[in-house]
């Protein structure tokens, strides 16, 4: 048995098959983990939401905020951005069926050493916060407050994590952490607007995962999300979005052994500013 940790798929659904097919793939004897925004820009979001509801038994995947805009979306509490590509999957016959099992779909996943999730961590949580306030958030998105929730998701405050949070300004603020997180001010709170890899990274900005006394530093994490930092492999942090949706890669590491694989994506969207 194999686990590949496959970075963002964004509908592309063709790199996808690809990719499974490089690593010899098998759903009955492998697991595929995959860290969040399955959906969105890319042409085929459709069949990336139907393989990945038919091979349940061998998918783990963790919400990311493309996920969680296609509820929003879906429920009509927001429109579609231009970009979207959201429009098949709203109009299947078995959208409902999709949307079930994608709002059901975990904010974060542990399993031995490793911790999945779309974007990073606030610096003063450690795993076991980050698998508890995902739980908060998990629970409120399989119940039936979730349409309370994707109704007032949207926003960028509060930018700074505080345990006296609560109501919808805490999960949003969850949310923001596990779907958003890139760079961080020194206070450790959440800087939206930059979103280029590190060698661009204005003074005064710092990439959460090394942000001075980070609690969660002895949890080696796996991440997607920032395409423009490209493939990161370090003991701490596992970054796998290498922009397949941009003509970069898509990218699958292996839990077992470290190894990665790739394969060459054609570009679908203008390379992201």
């Amino acid at each position: 048995m194999s686990t590949y940790v496959i970075g963002d798929i964004q509908g592309c659904y063709e790199s996808f098959l690809e990719l499974l097919g490089h690593v010899n793939f098998d759903p009955v004897r492998d697991q595929v983990w995959i860290t969040g925004d399955l959906v969105n820009r890319g042409e085929d979001s459709l069949a990336v939401l139907r393989w990945c509801e038919a091979h349940a038994g061998s998918v783990v995947a963790v919400l990311g905020n493309h996920d969680l805009h296609l509820l929003a979306v879906a429920e009509g509490f927001v429109p579609a951005h231009r970009k979207d590509t959201l429009e098949m999957i709203l109009g299947a016959a078995d959208r409902d069926r999709l949307l079930t099992w994608l709002r059901h779909r975990p904010m974060a996943h542990r399993q031995g050493p490793w911790l999945m999730v779309h974007a990073g961590l606030a610096p003063t949580w450690s795993a076991d916060d980050a698998m508890c306030h995902a739980h908060e958030l998990e629970t409120v998105l399989q119940g039936p407050g979730w349409r309370d929730f994707l109704r007032h998701m949207y926003g960028n405050e509060p930018r700074r994590w505080s345990p006296g949070l609560r109501g919808q300004e805490r999960l949003r603020c969850i949310a923001n952490i596990l779907t958003r997180t890139r760079y961080l001010h020194l206070d450790g709170s959440l800087e939206y607007q930059h979103k280029l890899g590190l060698d661009s990274a204005p003074p005064g900005l710092i990439p959460w995962f090394d942000f001075p006394g980070r609690r969660a530093r002895d949890t080696r994490i796996l991440v997607g999300h920032w395409s423009t930092l490209g493939l990161v492999l370090r003991d701490d942090v596992v970054a796998l979005d290498t922009g397949c949706l941009w003509g970069g890669a898509l990218t699958a590491f292996r839990l077992e052994d470290g190894q990665t694989f790739q394969v060459p994506c054609p570009p679908r969207r203008a390379s992201p500013e």
